[in-house]
């Protein structure tokens, strides 16, 4: 059985978005050598990946394109390589290697693609659907790197 795993990087004051929806602040700063090499090492692992419509649409954008590959290459080559699961509603392809919209409803789609012998799936983000997989009770295992900004407003799930 797959385990499934959320990832969520959250202000201190509780927030993963911004009043705009932005996530850029949680990236922002001085980079850390010690940080980046415990980001290098999850995106090694070979997992697969789920996002929600516009944590998708974000990665798609970064992750294949030269800045990428010259700021994080382990990173980009690991989001690059990986399965990834798009959960949408109003998405009818996605253009990302590797990418496959989720058929059908969410619940029900992660629960079988948890119960098969595939690798393990960490959701990126996705507030809402890391929302309905925890209310679903099948989430293994919450992740959450807190950023030292508070934001003050924003989006909490």
């Amino acid at each position: 059985m797959a385990r499934l795993r959320v990832f969520e990087s959250i202000s201190i004051d509780g927030y993963f978005c911004d009043a705009s929806g932005d996530m850029s602040w949680a990236h922002s700063g001085t980079d850390d050598s010690e940080f980046s090499s415990w980001v290098s090492g999850n995106a090694s692992g070979g997992g697969q990946l789920l996002f929600g419509r516009t944590t998708y649409e974000q990665m798609a954008a970064f992750w294949p394109t030269a800045q990428a590959a010259q700021q994080m290459p382990a990173v980009a080559k690991g989001m690059n390589a990986a399965t990834k699961w798009v959960a949408s509603r109003t998405l009818t392809t996605v253009g990302w290697s590797g990418a496959r919209l989720l058929e059908g409803e969410l619940v029900s789609t992660v629960r079988e693609l948890k119960a098969g012998d595939g690798p393990g799936i960490t959701v990126l983000g996705s507030g809402s659907v890391a929302a309905q997989l925890g209310a679903a009770g099948l989430v293994d295992e919450y992740q959450f790197v807190i950023v030292p900004v508070a934001l003050g407003a924003g989006w909490r799930r």
